[in-house]
């Protein structure tokens, strides 16, 4: 049986982490198809504004919380997860970190880089960025879910 402390970081991770694989989602199936449809200067100066206000306090709170949280169930409940549990947080943290990685190592210098191409020639910097971009958000969005539905098994 897992201690109240474990509990509460297992209730707080999964509800983190939904918020956040629904916030990839929203993005995977309704903003870039709608931005899909938009003439190239408009579609790379909203994901110019996008890529500035998306990073914020709110964002920040949940982007570290789903790897912080997980790690916190999963280290404080080591020896009294059950069967499932334990490797279902385990999974999810994996995951987690694993979209990290594709968010850091893929899709932040590909919003540098459109970022650092205002002023210029917008066809060629969707051409750069939007098919790329779109891959590696599906990779990131799927890790999310997929770590979501873990710590719900793990619950």
């Amino acid at each position: 049986m897992m201690s109240a402390m474990t509990n509460l970081f297992l209730v707080l991770a999964t509800i983190v982490n939904g918020l956040y694989a629904g916030f990839m989602l929203t993005f995977l199936i309704a903003i870039m198809p709608g931005l899909g449809d938009l003439a190239d200067e408009q579609f790379t100066a909203a994901m110019r504004r996008f890529n500035e206000k998306v990073p914020g306090p709110v964002f920040l709170i949940l982007f570290l919380g789903v790897v912080a949280l997980p790690a916190a169930a999963f280290f404080t409940g080591l020896g009294e997860h059950g069967d499932a549990a334990g490797p279902a947080i385990l999974g999810a943290l994996v995951c987690v970190v694993a979209g990290h990685l594709v968010t850091v190592v893929g899709n932040i210098p590909l919003n540098n880089a459109l970022a650092g191409s205002e002023g210029g020639d917008d066809s060629a910097a969707r051409a750069a960025f939007e098919s790329r971009w779109n891959t590696l958000h599906q990779v990131r969005t799927a890790f999310a879910l997929v770590a979501c539905v873990l710590l719900a098994v793990a619950l």
